[in-house]
């Protein structure tokens, strides 16, 4: 049974940090790009990061390029988010997500709450 376990959030003021934690299991992490994801109030879920599998490469939004970073411990089935400067609009639900199978079937976390204040 796949499961992913988002933890790390809070609550913090603008200019800030947190890194956030996505605990897999059920899965050989090590095959797969992980991607994280935020959801604000009334908006749509929204990519912001990604990276491979083996941690070469990654790929970020333009909205928090150059002030967050993922990262990734294939021993301790583990993906990261390192959210530095974080700005009020950085407030949402982040999730962690994997494309499993052949079929590339979705799995999210249940996510985890990032509050900025201003």
């Amino acid at each position: 049974q796949v499961q992913l376990v988002e933890s790390g959030g809070g609550l913090v003021q603008a200019g800030g940090s947190l890194r956030l934690s996505c605990a897999a299991s059920g899965v050989t992490f090590s095959n797969l790009g992980m991607d994280w994801f935020r959801q604000a109030p009334g908006k749509e879920r929204e990519f912001v990061a990604f990276i491979s599998a083996g941690g070469s490469s990654t790929a970020y939004s333009i909205y928090v390029k150059g002030r967050f970073s993922i990262s990734r411990d294939n021993s301790k089935n583990t993906v990261y988010l390192q959210m530095n400067s974080l700005k009020p609009e950085d407030t949402a639900v982040y999730y962690c997500r994997a494309k499993i199978g052949p079929a590339r079937t979705d799995y999210w976390g249940q996510g985890t709450q990032v509050t900025v204040s201003s």
